[in-house]
C-alpha cells in the first residue's frame, strides 16, 4: 500500500488545523495588539490618584511631573473631561504639593 494516500489527508489536515488556531488568534475578542482609545473622565474617575496641579497645556504639565519625578514623586499626566491634570498617589500629595511651590510657572 502507498503511504501518500494516507500522508497527502494529514498534512492537509494539519495545514488546516494551523490556519484555524492563527486565524482564531488573529480575529479573537478580548486581547488585541492595537492599543485602544483612552477613555477621559472625571478627576474622580482615576482610582486612587490625586490631582495636585492643573497645568494650562502639554508642556507645562510634563515639565512639572519632571520637577515632580525630579524630587522622587511618581506622577502622571492626564486629560480629563475638565483639562489636564498632574496626579499622584495619596502618601505623596502633601509632598508634590510642597515640591510644586518651589517650581514657578
Amino acid at each position: 500500500m502507498d503511504r501518500s494516500y494516507l500522508l497527502t489527508p494529514l498534512v492537509g489536515l494539519a495545514v488546516m488545523a494551523v490556519l484555524v488556531l492563527l486565524l482564531r488568534w488573529a480575529f479573537g475578542r478580548g486581547h488585541s495588539l492595537v492599543p485602544r482609545v483612552p477613555k477621559q473622565g472625571t478627576e474622580d474617575d482615576y482610582g486612587l490618584l490625586v490631582a495636585v496641579a492643573s497645568p494650562a497645556d502639554r508642556t507645562h504639565g510634563r515639565r512639572l511631573c519632571r520637577a515632580l519625578t525630579t524630587d522622587g514623586i511618581r506622577c502622571t499626566l492626564v486629560e480629563t473631561t475638565d483639562g489636564l491634570r498632574v496626579m499622584v498617589w495619596p502618601p505623596d500629595e502633601e509632598a508634590a504639593r510642597l515640591a510644586l511651590t518651589r517650581y514657578p510657572d
